[in-house]
């Protein structure tokens, strides 16, 4: 099914942004040392990209400790990006997630095997019918604890599956928020054909994949 998804991808309804113009991969500047982002009323966050940034917000939303996931930009070198201007490819961000969760709840460390377990942890510049370095998959950290577990895991999948993991790991510098109308997207907009065909099914094959993680409205 997955290959039938990608085919459809080449129309312009099943794409995440049908007007990009996609460049080579440019590296972001980060010379930043990581910022811890502080605990505020025992919540903790953490920054994912992961590919279009409807389909990681519902991906994370349906995991038990997640209090809320924001969609916006990050991994990049300007500033206030805005959705045009990042999908050119010439801001060097990436669509990115703020996931605000319990860690009372749910760790770090399971945050990241959701993250390597929900998307096509070989696919360089993109995800699923999405490509561009806009789309490239990075994980942030904010602390040497962090890193650690990052590069773990990174570490034990590569060998798992005897091939080069294209998540690229950085220290959290920025996230800038995105637009209103990208926030809570697929919930909002269950009919949109891109949604119907990439995100739902993405989220389709995290959650058989992960029953034990699923909040209860999110079980069948």
């Amino acid at each position: 099914m997955k290959k039938i998804f990608y085919v459809l991808s080449i129309t312009l309804l099943f794409s995440c942004y049908n007007s990009a113009q996609v460049s080579e991969k440019q590296q972001a500047v980060i010379d930043a040392k990581p910022v811890v982002v502080a605990l505020q009323t025992g919540k903790a966050r953490a920054y994912f990209a992961s590919g279009c940034f409807w389909c990681v917000e519902a991906i994370y939303e349906s995991v038990k400790g997640v209090e809320e996931v924001i969609n916006g930009y990050s991994g990049g070198y300007t500033n206030n990006p805005t959705y045009d201007a990042s999908n050119t490819g010439r801001t060097g961000h990436a669509e990115a997630v703020e996931v605000i969760y319990d860690p009372e709840i749910v760790s770090f460390a399971t945050l990241v095997d959701v993250y390597f377990g929900s998307q096509n942890t070989t696919q360089v510049n993109g995800q699923g019918p999405d490509r561009g370095s806009q789309y490239r998959s990075i994980i942030f950290y904010q602390d040497d604890v962090q890193k650690k577990i990052i590069e773990e895991k990174k570490a034990a999948l590569a060998k798992e599956l005897d091939a080069t993991i294209a998540a690229e790991i950085y220290p959290f510098q920025k996230f800038w928020k995105g637009e209103d109308y990208h926030q809570n997207y697929e919930r909002l907009h269950p009919n949109q054909g891109y949604i119907r065909n990439v995100s739902v099914p993405r989220l389709n094959l995290f959650k058989s994949k992960f029953p034990e993680l699923l909040k209860e409205n999110h079980k069948h």
